[in-house]
C-alpha cells in the first residue's frame, strides 16, 4: 500500500517557494532582482541575457530614470504597458497603495525619442529607431 503524501499548508508552500526563489536571484544573471521578485521578472532578465528583449530608459521631468523591460519588436503600446507594470510594482514595494490615472498621464504626456513623439501606438519602437539602452523622455503636452 502506498504511504499517503503529505500535505503542506499554503504557508509553508508559500516559505518554501520564497525560499527557492532566494536561492535562485542569488545566480549571477539575476543578483540585480529584487527579493520580492515575479515570475514575469526573472522571465524579462532571461530574455534580455538571450537578447529577446532590451531595456529601454524611460525618463521623467524630475530626472528620475527608469529602466523598462519590453521584447525586441516591441510597439510603443507595449512599452506603455510595461512601464506602467513597473511602476506598479515599484509602488508595492515600497508600501505605496498609490493610484495613479494611466488615462491621465497619457492625455497629459508624450513619450519621446530624440526628439520625435511618439505617437501611434501601433508603431514598433525600432520604426522609430530605438534600441537596446536608449533613453525615451516624458514631455507634457501643449494646450490646443
Amino acid at each position: 500500500m502506498a504511504e499517503p503524501e503529505e500535505e503542506l499548508a499554503h504557508a509553508e508552500v508559500l516559505e518554501l517557494f520564497q525560499a527557492a526563489l532566494a536561492r535562485l536571484v542569488q545566480d549571477p544573471l539575476l543578483c540585480d532582482l529584487p527579493p520580492q521578485v515575479t515570475p514575469e521578472e526573472i522571465g524579462s532578465q532571461v530574455a534580455l541575457e538571450y537578447g529577446q528583449a532590451m531595456t529601454v530608459r524611460v525618463c521623467k521631468a524630475d530626472g528620475e530614470t527608469m529602466p523598462v523591460v519590453v521584447v525586441q519588436n516591441a510597439t510603443v503600446l507595449e512599452l506603455k504597458k510595461a512601464l506602467r507594470r513597473h511602476v506598479q510594482l515599484r509602488q508595492a514595494r515600497q508600501g505605496g497603495a498609490q493610484h495613479l490615472s494611466w488615462k491621465y498621464i497619457w492625455r497629459t504626456y508624450h513619450l519621446t525619442y530624440a526628439g520625435e513623439k511618439l505617437a501611434d501606438d501601433r508603431k514598433k519602437l525600432r520604426e522609430y529607431g530605438i534600441r537596446n539602452r536608449d533613453e525615451v523622455s516624458f514631455i507634457k503636452k501643449l494646450r490646443k
